[in-house]
């Protein structure tokens, strides 16, 4: 495989929900994610490394089903190369929280950001819920130029950061 993946990244990785036989891969897709972009997700490294195998697989498994929370993955068949969640929001039921949402940096622009964030769509549709909404770091452009090409739109709201006092995220929407 090259570095540049293009559009072959997508004949090469399904994008599906998580299954709990895929705890252990997930696991280390996890530690990979907070290694890599340690500001944009809510725990630490140290914290997901040192929690037992058996939490993983318990969060594997409670988000491989159901309605209220679901997990969606990039797989080869080695290695997993990417992850998006959604979960519901309490006070809009029609709505769709996209979160922990990473591409292993080798598969970054050939279309698995888009294939995650149209699997969680499909999932929030079929529950009934017709918004997604994602937060942003301000002053991650890359990801807000990404989200924006997925037709995200900026909500103008602005939130602080739920681990980083000094950083505010701002908040995305779009139809699922």
């Amino acid at each position: 495989m090259t570095t540049d993946m293009g559009s072959a990244a997508l004949r090469l990785a399904e994008i599906r929900r998580v299954r709990p036989e895929d705890a252990a891969r997930m696991r280390a897709l996890r530690l990979e994610m907070l290694a890599d972009a340690p500001l944009a997700f809510l725990e630490t490294l140290a914290d997901a490394a040192a929690r037992p195998h058996n939490e993983f697989a318990a969060r594997v498994a409670y988000t491989s089903a159901g309605s209220s929370n679901a997990q969606f993955i990039a797989d080869p068949g080695s290695r997993l190369v990417g992850h998006a969640g959604g979960t519901t929001a309490p006070n809009e039921p029609g709505l769709t929280v996209i979160y922990a949402v990473y591409v292993t940096p080798r598969w970054r622009g050939g279309g698995l950001l888009g294939e995650l964030i149209d699997g969680v769509a499909a999932w929030s549709r079929a529950c009934g819920r017709p918004e997604l909404l994602l937060e942003v770091v301000v002053g991650n452009d890359r990801a807000y130029r990404a989200y924006q090409r997925l037709g995200f739109k900026d909500t103008g709201v602005r939130v602080p950061h739920p681990t980083v006092p000094a950083l505010t995220e701002l908040q995305m929407r779009k139809t699922a």
